[in-house]
């Protein structure tokens, strides 16, 4: 566990004090930590990693194991340079203790685990992503000072605009002409004076749709609605006197598109293992309480069955465990304070959500209201004995999805992620999907249970990320860069947030800090020209011209005139989601359940001819879909109107089609699918037209 000092101790070892002197002086532990300090070095600088964690590569070292990425192709160089090294590793067979290599058929998001034309692997063990960093700091003779906490009240030293040293609690003093901050927290950035800020800003502030409070929005399956009835909130189910079950706000949930102060929930990315000669069972918790897995117990007797869908296999039988469904391993509402807690207010809510989470493991393994299937499943499962070896077998990095972020020179928002401007300087490009985890747990007007927050939104391929998000704006900081609490919305955070990324930005961090060092100029006067030739001749990728790939099926794979839901004409208020197993292109539609009639898609096809068709509209199915969605069939005979069953389509070709019947179609054939007195959402993923006389 990731271990916070207190004040206390601190001060008994402010005796110590000392300086030293580097060129560049790098403030955190993270896998941008270290991969900055590699390019530095690389580059002929001397530099300092100043670690408050003992543990290099926090998350990426920590338990996410299952790279989060859209498109590979955009991931260059010592960010790649990684995940070769993860591929020389596992490509001995002395890697593979409890599985044997060619049993391993892992698969990653969107590719295989093991890329092996490239050289490359995606999907690895909490030790062995360590061990790598670990190989860097001895590779390139890093230096790396650990378990060193800056003082964030008065330990940054500036003179006017540059910082000069910074002062650990242990009264370590560190200078340097540059400095970078590669903590998740931006403590560093906070404490030297530069502007951030935190939570959700509303839509208005950037012009952004998916940014603000989002309720009614539900693209993900975290939510209640993904159960097949409604969950009350209160102890006796339907009594408001009873009381609030455990972990529900009373609060309000806010307004639609209004700004607040929460940020993504976190968790533990917990490392399982089913392999019974490395397994340790899971604990009980110290203050443990089955009280506050009601919720989840409710959720489990309607027959939900999702808990083990995010135990994502990585190599010898081992798991990156992630959040899923309505109540799961993210710890919803207890995290709003971490950003600008002291240190000991974050270490106890560390350990609050480590309580939480392995409770809730106790919990649905040890209960006995807990329905029996899936209790006996999670008792095949523990810790793995060869990992976190020193803290009881249990991660050492919290997931903090987002804390501080900086308001930098340039601010990235959804706009330049879904390319509707463009983006200036790109040092570095990202490419998962929008993507934010429940921020809040209320109560609907009925008194039922629900969360607020998830979304995810296609960014429609890779996107690049401007250099000055990685600066302060000036007149606040000229030798100061940010790589990981960098310049973004809430919601363009939600996918920048990947730790390939954060490898890309920390390399292009050091290489600007470098050739400021050389020039002898502020972080903000870097000539681009300049900066861009040193990242791409050091095999970053700034632009993408490849392919465009998609997460689902190829609509040009599928016979017939395939028409996507992004090709519909749109009325009314429509959301993207990519939650379900299978769909076509990036994602599909959905309405926001509002039965007004007010949101519509129509889809006119390009027949290459007149003829007979048969018609077909794809949906994947879910238990609260519509079963009487409206659809209107325009054909050469008139006009068909229908009502449609949306819960249970038929599987084929990889996806869920409803047989709309066949029809005389003409140039002017059109089908158009509304949420008129709807029963249920409507979800819509594509339409297609398959001759019937070819």
């Amino acid at each position: 566990m990731r271990v916070i000092p207190s004040f206390a101790a601190a001060f008994l070892s402010l005796s110590s004090l000392w300086a030293a002197e580097h060129d560049i002086v790098i403030y955190g532990g993270t896998c941008s930590a270290v991969i900055a300090a590699v390019q530095a070095k690389k580059m002929g600088k001397s530099v300092i990693v100043v670690s408050p964690d003992k543990h290099l590569g926090g998350l990426s070292s920590g338990g996410l194991g299952f790279t989060d990425t859209g498109n590979k192709a955009v991931i260059g160089g010592l960010s790649r340079d990684f995940y070769h090294r993860v591929w020389q590793h596992y490509d001995k067979d002395s890697a593979w203790v409890q599985q044997k290599k060619s049993e391993y058929g892992g698969k990653g998001q969107g590719t295989p685990a093991v890329d092996g034309e490239n050289r490359t692997m995606w999907i690895f063990e909490p030790h062995v992503a360590e061990q790598i960093f670990e190989d860097y700091v001895k590779e390139f003779g890093l230096e790396v000072v650990r378990d060193e906490w800056l003082d964030r009240a008065k330990g940054v030293k500036k003179d006017g605009e540059k910082i000069t040293a910074i002062t650990t609690l242990s009264g370590k003093t560190y200078e340097g002409k540059m400095f970078i901050d590669a903590t998740y927290e931006g403590d560093l950035m906070a404490a030297a004076g530069v502007d951030y800020h935190v939570g959700r800003e509303a839509q208005s502030v950037y012009d952004e749709k998916w940014n603000g409070i989002q309720v009614g929005v539900l693209h993900h399956r975290h939510h209640f609605g993904a159960v097949k009835e409604p969950i009350s909130a209160y102890k006796v189910p339907g009594d408001p006197k009873s009381g609030v079950l455990p972990r529900v706000s009373t609060a309000p949930p806010g307004e639609y598109g209004a700004g607040d102060k929460g940020v993504q929930a976190y968790c533990f990315r917990a490392c399982y293992t089913n392999d019974p000669s490395n397994r340790v069972p899971f604990p009980k918790p110290e203050g443990y309480d089955a009280n506050q897995y009601e919720i989840l117990l409710r959720v489990l007797n309607t027959g939900w069955g999702e808990f083990f869908e995010k135990f994502d296999p990585i190599p010898n039988h081992k798991t990156d465990t992630n959040n899923h469904g309505p109540f799961s391993f993210d710890n919803i509402g207890y995290n709003h304070d971490y950003p600008e807690a002291s240190y000991e207010r974050r270490r106890e809510i560390i350990a609050e959500h480590r309580q939480y989470q392995q409770g809730l493991m106790w919990f649905v393994a040890n209960d006995p209201r807990v329905p029996k299937k899936v209790q006996e499943e999670l008792q095949t499962w523990g810790l793995p004995k060869d990992e976190f070896t020193d803290n009881g077998n249990w991660s050492h990095q919290l997931y903090i999805r987002e804390a501080r972020r900086m308001i930098g020179s340039y601010v990235m928002t959804e706009n330049e992620l879904l390319k509707k401007r463009p983006t200036p300087d790109s040092v570095g490009m990202g490419s998962y999907g929008i993507d934010s985890h429940n921020i809040q747990r209320y109560i609907t007007p009925e008194g039922n249970v629900q969360n607020e927050g998830d979304i995810g939104v296609s960014t429609k391929g890779p996107y690049e990320i401007a250099y000055g998000s990685l600066i302060p704006k000036k007149g606040q900081g000229t030798n100061l860069l940010v790589p990981v609490a960098m310049s973004a919305s809430h919601i363009a955070y939600g996918s920048i947030r990947m730790e390939p990324v954060f490898m890309i930005l920390g390399q292009s961090a050091a290489t600007a800090a470098v050739l400021a060092i050389e020039d002898g100029i502020p972080v903000q006067s870097v000539p681009y020209d300049k900066l861009k030739a040193q990242i791409l001749k050091d095999g970053q990728i700034l632009h993408y011209d490849g392919p465009k790939t998609t997460r689902g099926v190829d609509p040009k794979s599928l016979k017939g005139i395939v028409m996507d839901d992004t090709d519909a004409k749109v009325t009314g208020d429509w959301h993207e989601s990519g939650a379900a197993k299978t769909f076509l292109g990036d994602g599909y539609s959905h309405d926001s359940n509002a039965k007004d009639g007010k949101s519509s898609l129509r889809f006119e096809p390009k027949l290459t001819k007149p003829g007979k068709y048969r018609l077909m509209l794809a949906s994947p199915p879910n238990s609260n879909r519509a079963t009487n969605a409206p659809v209107e069939v325009q054909y050469a005979g008139g006009v068909k109107k229908l009502k449609v069953d949306l819960r249970s389509p038929k599987a084929g070709e990889g996806l869920f089609w409803i047989d709309l019947g066949e029809y005389e179609c003409g140039h002017d054939t059109a089908i158009t699918i509304s949420n008129a007195g709807t029963d249920g959402y409507v979800v819509v993923d594509g339409v297609r037209w398959v001759s019937v006389q070819e």
